[in-house]
């Protein structure tokens, strides 16, 4: 993974850099980077979003993918409302848009290692989209989420709106959605949107401790994790199959190392196998 990332262009010729990324070891920081407009992201940064994560699942040395925004006055304020009048006006243009934010979120969710969001100041609309679709959610006292598409004559399309519902069910969505309020971090901790609060200026260090505690386990184990949490939010029975997965971490040498290194009473050295 290379020290940044960004590409396409967002409909005008001119290049997205909107989104980088950095890698300390097994833990990848993606950045959203556009500080002077609040981090929004415009239809090239939504694939080039989708870009990075599907490059991210493809690689077992990662441990833990953090998420966050650049500067302290917002994690993302989600799609650039500005460029809505030239891209996203005839129904040609809102489904090429609607493929690049659905291409977005579509990669952060997917991604089958641990992922966690930083959020620090604003986090609304697109951007709340995207902290909830991470699996751990960090965020600073002075913090506010919301998704006031109403006040834009807008609609959070079905796709979009599956993460806040996974996180904070029905009921906290149409608060959010029908009054178009935004709320503070406690109320956000109260609806399951955020899972811990810290002081302001400590979030990035939160969110790397929690990175480390993940990436000192064994990683396979963690994706099964996600994957079995997932599925269980499924209402399908389950199969035979899947169930057997469940005891397949019985078999990998991570799990003799974790045994052997509880046994000799030192810290385990796993390697994804």
């Amino acid at each position: 993974m290379s020290a940044s990332a960004g590409g396409g262009a967002d409909g005008t010729g001119v290049p997205s850099r909107r989104v980088r990324t950095s890698r300390d070891e097994g833990i990848v920081t993606v950045t959203l980077d556009h500080p002077r407009r609040m981090n929004v992201l415009d239809q090239a940064g939504w694939e080039m979003l989708g870009e990075v994560f599907e490059e991210l699942a493809g690689d077992d040395s990662v441990r833990c993918v953090i998420v966050e925004g650049a500067g302290e006055a917002a994690f993302s304020a989600g799609s650039d409302i500005s460029g809505f009048a030239a891209h996203r006006s005839t129904p040609g243009q809102v489904t090429r848009y609607a493929a690049a934010l659905r291409r977005g979120i579509q990669g952060v969710w997917d991604c089958p290692h641990p992922t966690v969001a930083a959020v620090e100041g604003l986090c609304v609309g697109g951007g709340l989209i995207i902290a909830a679709c991470c699996d751990v959610r960090v965020c600073g006292e002075s913090s506010r989420f919301g998704a006031p598409v109403n006040r834009l004559g807008a609609t959070m399309a079905y796709e979009e709106m599956a993460p806040l519902l996974a996180v904070a069910g029905a009921g906290a969505v149409l608060e959010i959605l029908l009054t178009g309020d935004l709320v503070d971090a406690r109320r956000a901790r109260e609806m399951g949107i955020v899972n811990r609060i810290v002081p302001d200026g400590a979030v990035g260090e939160g969110g790397r401790e929690i990175s480390r505690r993940i990436a000192a386990g064994a990683p396979l184990v963690n994706r099964w994790h996600k994957k079995f949490v997932r599925r269980s939010g499924q209402r399908r029975p389950l199969t035979e199959a899947e169930r057997d997965e469940a005891y397949e971490a019985f078999q990998t040498r991570d799990y003799r190392e974790g045994i052997a290194a509880f046994m000799e009473k030192r810290a385990p050295r796993f390697r994804g196998e």
